[in-house]
């Protein structure tokens, strides 16, 4: 490809709203443009980016046995309300009406397509294992789109779906999804880690994230070095300590803390750590259908965030919310700032302790009373043995939940999904098939999805400097780019430059030739800016020397090589990648 018959739009700017590195990297970089919030058009350099991620993703899904197809974008209602997710998915799914006023769904996601598609053709046990999968365009409505094409409203999803007709040929088919996705991540030269997942509102049995490594991710990632043991920090489980509870050394006391309601207030004005204090937060649970929502304390050692996810898990809080003021006050009498689990109702508020909570002795808590709280408190002398549970995010240094060292922790940004979903969405659907001895059977089935578009902006936030963005040569939009010096004014320079560029190019590398007649100084800034892994500059200069200058784009220096070596360098470097 000549740059003179490309369409360049590099910007010497981001725009002011773009608000991470990779948003405004691709924005400068002419990758991407911006057509309404969340929605952007896939420029030609950008789109050849996604299009090398596409082709990975789709021969590794092949090689791994999936067979491809392409489903709608626009799905009928009828099956969301099959499925019971019509009503449940929320304002993110983008719902309207045709001019016969029928409803219907710009997809966000294709369960319940293929799960019809599936039922009305497969029948018996030996149409099993299926694999289907495609890479089609979503739409999601959030609410406030941000990060570029890291959470955008529309998005290029590889979405792959599978039936079976047990669990066990499921685990077989979601352990070489495991395989294939780690062949995929390495094939596209990131840096990535494979974490135990919740699994969510997708539902399911158990599920994997691939998070790209990257300290602007938004998950935190828990990980053992000394392991293999890794999982999202939703999910990581926060061992009970090993010590025992210490015996209360102290009287309990009511003590004045006018207007310290922060933990962290409340240490200072008590010169105590931290860690001495336990923290109550009201919590309102919703209950099963029919039932009346019950009030509780959520009770943490003050250093300690609560994990909302584990919460949900404990019997009865599949839905719950954070109390309001007013249902703290008709409670427990006093205003948030200065509750905690000493004097309450047991027959209506619920205490539910942490793990590392349930061992504290001489603790100080909330007074339920404004403007003080108390110490010395201990579980059984001063209040009711709690119930007990997780519920806390790890930290670093934490014991490593299968027993193997401590846990560290990283940044991730997830860019693909598996789950085993088992019959969720079958039974839903009334997916079943006939199995050995003709008895109709629910399929498994299993889901597996890579944001595809998502990939390219977790690459750039893992791969940039202050000049641009630092590709894998797998992905980057040219393999290398011939810079000539001087092309419309030095003949000699254009001669070599073309032949190089057509020897390349029969060879099968990706080549740019930045024909353009711009300063050498632009035509660099524009090759770093894009990210092109190699760039060989042919000046008039070398060439009396009988050398070419090549230059990694991660190289601090330059190398002058000769003709044959250079070839031999790139060949070498770009087969290596």
């Amino acid at each position: 490809m000549r740059s003179s018959r490309f369409f360049f739009t590099t910007l010497k700017e981001a725009p002011a709203d773009a608000d991470v590195i990779s948003q405004k990297l691709m924005l400068r970089a002419g990758f991407i443009k911006r057509a309404a919030a969340g929605v952007y058009t896939w420029m030609p350099l950008g789109l050849r980016v996604l299009r090398k991620v596409e082709n990975i993703v789709r021969e590794e899904m092949n090689r791994a046995g999936a067979i491809e197809l392409l489903m709608p974008a626009v799905q009928p209602a009828e099956l969301w309300q099959e499925s019971g997710r019509w009503e449940k998915y929320g304002p993110e799914l983008l719902r309207f009406k045709d001019r016969h006023q029928r409803d219907f769904v710009i997809g966000p996601t294709h369960e319940e397509v293929i799960t019809d598609v599936v039922r009305r053709d497969v029948k018996s046990y030996r149409q099993l294992p299926l694999h289907l999968y495609q890479i089609q365009t979503k739409f999601r409505d959030e609410i406030r789109p941000r990060f570029g094409v890291m959470r955008g409203r529309e998005f290029l999803m590889k979405d792959g779906y599978s039936f079976h007709a047990s669990r066990a040929d499921l685990e077989r088919e979601y352990q070489r999804m495991y395989e294939t996705y780690t062949r995929i991540f390495t094939r596209l030269g990131l840096k990535f880690r494979a974490v135990a997942a919740d699994t969510g509102s997708i539902g399911g049995a158990g599920s994997h994230e691939f998070h790209v490594i990257a300290e602007t991710g938004e998950d935190d990632i828990a990980y053992c070095p000394d392991s293999g043991y890794a999982a999202n920090v939703e999910l990581a489980e926060a061992l009970a300590p090993t010590t025992p509870r210490p015996p209360a050394r102290v009287p309990l006391q009511k003590t004045a803390t006018p207007g310290k309601t922060a933990c962290a207030e409340v240490a200072e004005f008590l010169q105590i750590p931290l860690d001495r204090l336990v923290k109550a937060i009201a919590v309102v649970s919703e209950g099963r259908e029919g039932e009346a929502p019950r009030f509780a304390l959520l009770l943490l050692r003050a250093d300690h965030v609560l994990n909302e996810v584990k919460a949900s898990k404990i019997e009865g809080f599949a839905s719950f919310r954070f109390a309001s003021e007013t249902e703290i006050v008709a409670h427990l009498g006093c205003e948030a700032g200065y509750i905690g689990p000493v004097g309450v109702d047991a027959g209506k508020t619920r205490v539910i302790a942490d793990r590392g909570a349930a061992v504290m002795g001489d603790f100080v808590c909330g007074a339920n009373a404004a403007g003080f709280h108390l110490t010395g408190v201990n579980w059984g002398r001063d209040c009711p043995e709690p119930e007990i549970a997780d519920l806390r995010n790890v930290v670093a240094g934490d014991p490593s939940p299968d027993g193997k060292g401590k846990l560290a922790l990283c940044r991730g940004i997830e860019v693909g999904h598996i789950f085993q979903l088992r019959a969720t969405y079958a039974r839903a659907l009334d997916c079943g098939y006939l199995d050995e001895q003709g008895k109709r059977q629910i399929m498994e089935m299993g889901c597996y999805g890579i944001g595809v578009s998502r990939v390219v902006g977790a690459a750039i936030e893992q791969g940039h400097d202050e000049k641009g963005i630092i590709f894998p040569a797998a992905i980057a939009p040219f393999q290398a780019a011939i810079v000539p010096m001087g092309y419309h004014k030095n003949e000699a320079a254009r001669l070599a430059a073309d032949a190089l560029y057509a020897e390349l190019v029969s060879i099968g590398f990706d080549v740019l030739l930045d024909d353009r007649d711009e300063r050498p100084g632009s035509l660099f800034a524009d090759m770093e800016l894009i990210g092109v892994p190699h760039r060989i500059v042919v000046s008039e200069r070398g060439l009396k020397d009988g050398r070419l200058e090549l230059k990694g784009r991660r190289d601090s220096e330059a190398v002058l090589l000769e003709k044959e070596a250079l070839l031999d360098a790139l060949k070498a470097k770009l087969c290596a990648s």
